[in-house]
């Protein structure tokens, strides 16, 4: 019988191009965190645009073979939700740059060091994940790795409650609470998405066990 493993092989494009596109999104992330450190250095947020283009010329690229591919190691369904997850992380990173930029006059004081954190940890467990996909052959570890995406994601939720309890205590005046609580929400959601990505990779891990 033919087996999956032989099927999505090392060499299947698909692997290929999904670890292209994890990689291009946790670039986006990693500059999203350096605009958020050095508000000043603008060029950052061009580098990150040019990461986002990149990420959705993947995406792109991937719909393109799946037109053109007969067989493919992976279910098309799936291959397309992790193409659609994947791009939603730098989308949504680039969200968060942007917003950023147009908020810096409401942000002096304000320490983004724990979200970023969470960022980081949750866009490293996705790339790690995805590049695990090409083998499948530890269910346990890839299994492990979601545990701990969706702790990130829990240690988010806590975090974000925390945030808006400050935010409704009356310490700021309206317009930076407003400005800070879009900020706060926008930067849950890259996690947020992280960890659909990661959803999407159990599930074809349980599929082909």
């Amino acid at each position: 019988m033919f087996s999956f493993q032989q099927l999505f092989s090392k060499g299947d494009k698909f692997h290929d191009l999904l670890e292209a596109a994890a990689q291009e999104s946790h670039e986006s992330v990693r500059l999203t965190i350096e605009l958020i450190k050095s508000p000043c250095e603008t060029a950052k947020f061009d580098d990150l645009v040019l990461t986002r283009r990149k990420e959705k010329k993947i995406s792109e690229q991937i719909s393109e073979e799946l037109v053109k591919t007969f067989v493919t190691g992976l279910e098309r369904e799936d291959i397309e939700s992790l193409a659609r997850g994947l791009y939603k992380i730098p989308k949504t990173a680039e969200k968060v740059a942007e917003r950023f930029l147009l908020a810096a006059p409401h942000l002096p004081g304000v320490d983004f060091t724990r979200q970023a954190e969470m960022m980081t940890k949750a866009t490293d467990v996705v790339l790690e994940m995805i590049k695990k996909l090409r083998h499948m052959d530890d269910l346990e570890e890839i299994k492990a790795l979601n545990d701990k995406l969706q702790y990130v994601e829990g240690e988010a939720d806590k975090l974000m409650l925390d945030l808006l309890r400050e935010l409704y205590s009356g310490k700021f005046d309206a317009l930076r609470a407003i400005v800070l609580r879009d900020l706060y929400e926008l930067i849950e959601k890259v996690v947020d998405r992280c960890r659909d990505v990661g959803n999407v990779v159990m599930h074809i891990v349980l599929k082909h066990s």
